[in-house]
């Protein structure tokens, strides 16, 4: 690096590289950038074909207007661009693209051609361009369109060819953009060929749901509802899609937002999706597919380099639309404006005493005062609250209880393994409502969380399986094999781990078009669909650090996902399915954690309770 401190002038080649960094960054974002170039031009046809993820090859084929020899010539040009003439343009964008970056950036590091032709020529032309250098023009026989071809990228940028991924990796990534593109534009035919083998084939769609249909199965479109399309949101319109709230559903789903027909996102839309969607436990993603369309004056879509984050001239009415067309998707009552009112610590329902028929509306309640100052419930002029007047007016209220059930008879499981028992015996004592099950032990009091005690079973299970423990390699065929059709991402994942699921007991094979067909699982995992294994295997391995490489991982990974999958049946327990339960995870290696490093039992000594309850 120079360091005399003089300014220069940058020559174009340095300036183009530069420029690439920004708006290529791997195959994928050549993809993106060409088939924009394809939609603007009126494209009703699109085709794009990938070798080695997009390393040897990307081509874009569309049968839009095409281009004249000379605006062939030109396009390679930095800042030369059909989109906008005047800077007041840049206030009404409709296009997806504008700044006239993209194909000199593309050509300036790999070898690139291209092929065009309007439909009022009789003849084509075609341009050649090697890693930024001019290589040809020449008249060529094609049809009315534009084909371009991009091949060896980053051929003279090797330290950028170093960060690319492997060949599956930057085809997921591959995948993601045609599937964002397709989705965005129901109405037109896609195709996607990769390594010769084509993955997708969409004919022109009439509708977004027969598009979704087509990319993710009718089994994620039945757990999809639809938008309305009279949603009152002023300049704001918002259609599209959004998952019903399912408990069984993961909690992580892939969410496609569109801005004016251009795959975006902002701060404000995934505040407001959150906000607008039911309250579920743990990190909730619902899948969803959101089209918001509002005046191009009103989005700045120049934030970003490659233009995937949007900033809004009123982000409030932008979030209150779609916090307003979600509710009314999923049938819910659109959640009020936070405010800073107070509200009371205790609060009971107070009756309308003009109208005792009128349902009873809440309102704080006051317990009288002692004269010692100390509040005391006097139950008998608790008159202002139902549920204390109901309880004073029937004194004798637990003579109306039903007779207890004869208690069952207790037995006690003495437990094996004695050099890694926890105790020498244990007692089923009841199963909570909440699905924990409550044990009594020789030296205290045992709560077992069943789902992380099934967990941890399976996991080391699966985990000898894949070690080569025949014993316990067991796998159950299906009587009728199911098909399970994956968002492309979550299908190269799981394509890249067949190898560690064959060695767990699946029998899976790869039927294309990111859908796979399961012949057998693991037989402890019998009790749970093919479908959400695999789903939850893919999250996984999409979370930070699953990218790390080794067989030995990559084993315990599917194990985990997959024991993970198997828990998560009823939470219901027996006595005897306790008792089963406790033998089979004292026998465990780690009985004490689930494989996510989450309690099995919270163990309360005798000695513990003694002293809590003043006896000690």
């Amino acid at each position: 690096m120079r360091g005399d401190g003089h300014v220069r002038v940058l020559p174009i080649h340095v300036a183009n590289k530069i420029a690439a960094g920004e708006v290529v960054e791997r195959p994928s974002s050549v993809v993106k950038e060409l088939v924009e170039n394809s939609l603007d031009a009126g494209a009703k046809d699109i085709k794009v074909v990938v070798s080695q993820g997009g390393r040897k090859l990307v081509s874009v084929q569309d049968d839009g207007c095409g281009m004249s020899r000379d605006d062939a010539v030109l396009c390679l040009e930095r800042q030369a661009t059909s989109k906008i003439l005047d800077v007041s343009d840049i206030e009404e964008i409709d296009t997806l693209g504008f700044r006239g970056e993209a194909i000199p950036s593309i050509a300036s590091v790999s070898r690139f051609t291209l092929k065009t032709r309007r439909r009022d020529s009789d003849e084509g032309v075609e341009v050649r361009v090697d890693a930024g250098a001019l290589a040809g023009v020449s008249s060529a026989g094609c049809p009315p369109g534009t084909l371009v071809e991009v091949r060896d990228l980053f051929c003279n940028v090797p330290a950028r060819r170093k960060f690319l991924r492997s060949f599956q990796t930057e085809e997921s990534h591959v995948r993601h953009v045609f599937t964002v593109h397709a989705l965005a534009h129901p109405a037109i035919g896609f195709t996607l060929v990769s390594d010769g083998r084509e993955a997708y084939r969409l004919a022109p769609a009439a509708s977004l749901r027969e598009r979704v249909s087509e990319l993710f199965g009718p089994e994620f479109l039945e757990n999809m509802a639809d938008i309305p399309d009279a949603v009152p949101a002023g300049p704001v319109a918002v259609s599209g899609m959004i998952e019903r709230p399912n408990r069984n559903a993961p909690t992580r789903r892939e969410q496609f937002v569109f801005v004016n027909g251009r795959p975006a996102t902002a701060p404000a839309i995934a505040y407001a999706l959150k906000e607008a969607y039911p309250v579920r436990q743990g990190d909730v993603r619902p899948a969803a597919i959101i089209f918001i369309s509002l005046p191009p004056n009103q989005v700045d879509v120049n934030v970003h380099p490659t233009k995937r984050e949007v900033r809004f001239r009123d982000s409030s009415a932008v979030k209150n639309a779609l916090v307003a067309a979600v509710a009314a998707a999923l049938g819910t009552a659109t959640p009020p404006p936070a405010t800073a009112a107070h509200v009371a610590p205790t609060a009971c329902p107070v009756a309308d005493t003009a109208n005792p028929d009128s349902p009873a509306s809440p309102g704080p309640y006051a317990a009288p005062a002692s004269p010692d100052g100390r509040t005391a419930f006097d139950l008998s002029s608790a008159s202002a609250c139902p549920i204390a007047r109901a309880v004073a007016e029937r004194p004798n209220w637990r003579d109306s209880l039903p007779p207890p059930a004869p208690a069952p008879v207790e037995t006690t499981v003495e437990l094996a393994s004695p050099d890694r028992r926890p105790w020498r015996w244990c007692r089923f004592l009841a199963a909570t409502e909440s699905g924990y099950a409550l044990l009594e032990t020789d030296a205290g009091i045992v709560t077992l969380n069943p789902r992380a005690a099934r967990e941890r079973i399976a996991y080391e299970r699966l985990l000898d399986a894949a070690k080569g423990d025949a014993s316990r390699r067991a796998s159950q065929r299906l009587l009728i094999p199911e098909t399970v059709k994956l968002p492309p991402a979550d299908a190269a994942r799981i394509r890249a781990s067949l190898g560690p699921l064959a060695e767990a007991g699946f029998a899976i094979e790869d039927f294309g078009r990111d859908t796979f067909k399961i012949d057998a699982v693991p037989q402890i995992a019998s009790g749970s669909t093919a479908a959400d294994v695999l789903a939850t295997l893919a999250r996984d391995l999409a979370e930070p650090g699953a990218k790390r490489a080794g067989a030995r991982w990559r084993e315990e990974l599917v194990a985990k996902s997959v024991a993970k999958s198997c828990a998560g049946m009823s939470r219901a327990v027996t006595k005897e399915g306790a008792d089963r339960l406790v033998e089979e995870l004292v026998a465990c290696r780690m009985p004490y954690v689930c494989p996510r490093g989450k309690p099995t039992m919270i163990f309360t000594s005798s000695r513990e309770l003694d002293r809590k309850f003043g006896l000690a």
